[in-house]
């Protein structure tokens, strides 16, 4: 079993940024890719990849983030971290961390992202 807990979420005016952190602990050494996703208020939204990075640093981001938001990894802290610069409104969602073992993937419980223009 993987535990994720996210924090840094808060609420930005346009052009702002925030890091969050997301904190991995028990079967750490099972963790293959970390990513962060996220998802807009309402029912039947689907959760959208926003950027993973693997085990061995490979990343890969959304097209609406690319040159705005970078994924990192310490992996003697198991801590993966997502830099959001030049936050935009259309960035306003909960941002849940996500830790691939296997074919199981592990969430934490979210954290909520809120930019103002």
């Amino acid at each position: 079993q993987v535990q994720l807990v996210e924090s840094g979420g808060d609420m930005v005016q346009a052009g702002g940024s925030l890091r969050l952190s997301c904190a991995a602990s028990g079967d750490i050494f099972s963790i293959n890719t970390m990513g962060w996703y996220r998802q807009a208020p309402g029912k039947g939204n689907e959760r959208e990849l926003v950027a993973a990075i693997s085990s061995g640093g490979t990343t890969n981001y959304a097209d609406s983030v690319k040159g705005r938001f970078t994924i990192s990894r310490d992996n003697a802290k198991n801590t993966v971290y997502l830099q959001m610069n030049n936050l935009k409104p259309e960035d306003t969602r909960v941002y849940y961390c996500n830790a691939e073992v296997g074919l199981i993937d592990h969430w934490g419980q979210g954290t909520q992202v809120t930019v103002s223009s």
